[in-house]
């Protein structure tokens, strides 16, 4: 088959389509062709170089294909099924897994990250993780939507405990999650601010549900956020950006708000006055990707129209460094997505 893989890490360059060996089909999984998958920036960090990470080594989390064949030990697909795959590899054994927490596994890793991904022709997974999708979705949009909807589900509904009408802060109108965190958020009819970096994201934001936006390079988030709520501030911050807007999103905060946070796109370390947390009575959360339960749930909505993938620009595998190099300039408004 073809496949996108390093053989070291690096920038785009390092990124070669190629002829890779055939995955092996074990008795308990299910072959499936891939026909999109979609970028996240989990592939840049890989790229670079994250622990663990065995060379060579195949990128990507979110796949969506054609079931090609199923296991001996697998009841319940066709040939030619269309599918998307969970974007999670876990051992389904230990106690944690048998309790549906999935990602509190120890195995628990993104497909593409310690385990081969989807920038490939084929993929042998378990078939656990293969779930069928409906013909209202193609490919492209269909690949778009694990790894960020989950992501998006489990801060606000498994950790942040949404409720309906509250305020919510997401950063980031133009990233995976955060349209799907906006998109989320008003399914529980809660008013949303949202952040970007230009007009043209913010109204895209708009257009998604968000009832106000803060471009986050000519004005202050935590000032228009108290301006937005009349000085209260927000019950819930959606948080992926890190150092660069740690202390804005923990200023934007009501007494008792909660702060989730899944990532730290622009660096880990942040500080925090420990006076302000416990005076005003914050939450801090951090929130892990999401458990196959939860995948299932938010599922439900994406398959009956309810939450919308938004796909950005798709490139052929082929293409794959100048799909990389397009993701790093952040200028996309959804996913960027390769079709082999």
């Amino acid at each position: 088959m073809k496949a996108a893989r390093i053989h070291q890490f690096g920038g785009p360059e390092v990124l070669t389509y190629e002829d890779a060996p055939d995955p092996q089909l074990r008795k308990d999984q299910a072959l499936v062709r891939v026909r999109a998958c979609s970028l996240n920036h989990l592939d840049v960090w890989v790229r670079k170089g994250l622990p663990g990470v065995k060379l060579p080594h195949i990128l990507g989390s979110d796949v969506a294909g054609e079931v090609v064949e199923a296991g001996e030990y697998v009841g319940g697909f066709k040939a030619g099924q269309r599918v998307l795959l969970a974007p999670m590899h876990f051992c389904g054994h230990c106690a944690k897994c048998v309790a549906g927490l999935q990602n509190q596994c120890r195995e628990f890793t993104a497909l593409g990250n310690a385990v081969d991904g989807g920038n490939c022709e084929l993929i042998a997974v378990p078939a656990a993780n293969v779930i069928p999708i409906p013909d209202s979705l193609d490919f492209n949009q269909a690949a778009s939507v694990p790894l960020v909807f989950l992501t998006a589900w489990h801060m606000l509904v498994g950790r942040a405990g949404i409720r309906l009408g509250q305020t919510v802060l997401v950063l980031g109108a133009s990233s995976g999650v955060g349209i799907a965190a906006i998109q989320i958020a008003k399914l529980f009819h809660c008013r949303v601010i949202t952040t970007a970096g230009d007009e043209s994201k913010l109204a895209k934001g708009r257009e998604l549900g968000a009832d106000y936006g803060i471009n986050h390079y000519t004005q202050k988030i935590s000032e228009e956020v108290r301006k937005i709520t009349n000085k209260e501030g927000v019950d819930i911050v959606v948080e992926h950006v890190g150092a660069a807007t740690w202390e804005e999103s923990v200023k934007s905060l009501k007494s008792s708000g909660t702060l989730v946070t899944c990532g730290a796109t622009t660096g880990p370390i942040v500080g925090i006055d420990l006076r302000h947390l416990f005076a005003r009575q914050l939450t801090l959360l951090g929130s892990y990707m999401g458990t196959m339960g939860e995948l299932h749930e938010v599922l439900k909505h994406v398959f009956a129209g309810r939450l919308k993938p938004v796909v950005d620009r798709v490139f052929p595998l082929s293409e794959i460094r100048a799909a990389h190099e397009y993701l790093e300039k952040s200028q996309m408004f959804g996913k960027v997505v390769v079709n082999p």
